[in-house]
């Protein structure tokens, strides 16, 4: 299992969101630069979570992203979502039809949600904790956790770069 580098990014990105004041906003270009991304990228991935309701754009030429949500309200899941879609991480392929027994027939065992595949009842099941203990972890936890494990000083820098690259 692996997601995509761009939940990463959007994490980070949305905690540097963290501070902007509500009537403020950070330029997709002074994330994608403090993150050494290109635009294109990163704006694909503030589309998702824009779409998401996660941000809200402000537009023009000092525009740029806020936070449509508190940071309380914003899960990793939810990013996770935005980012990466709501398809199940396993994909059952039914291949019980490949065995000499089911061969040319139909077989509907994981056609449908009340699956009574056991090899797709387990990894649903799975995927659903891992989907509930993401949906306790939130932005806010994430900035407190960050407070405590990174230096100080990086994370002042950090608000400074943003503080005095912030579009309006």
């Amino acid at each position: 299992m692996q997601y995509s580098a761009g939940v990463e990014y959007a994490l980070h990105c949305l905690v540097y969101l963290i501070d902007t004041p509500s009537k403020k906003s950070i330029g997709i270009k002074d994330l994608a630069e403090f993150q050494g991304l290109s635009e294109t990228f990163l704006s694909k991935i503030f589309g998702k979570l824009s779409k998401a309701g996660i941000v809200s754009s402000i537009p023009g030429v000092k525009g740029g992203y806020r936070l449509a949500k508190s940071p309380e309200e914003v899960s990793f899941w939810d990013v996770i979502q935005a980012v990466e879609g709501p398809k199940p991480i396993f994909q059952c392929k039914n291949i019980v039809q490949n065995d000499i027994l089911h061969r040319g027939k139909d077989c509907i065992s994981c056609e449908s949600s009340n699956s009574t595949c056991t090899i797709n009842l387990v990894m649903l099941e799975a995927e659903e904790q891992m989907r509930e203990f993401l949906r306790h972890k939130t932005l806010a936890w994430l900035d407190k956790e960050l407070n405590q494990v990174l230096p100080k000083k990086q994370r002042m820098d950090t608000r400074e770069y943003f503080t005095k690259n912030r579009s309006t």
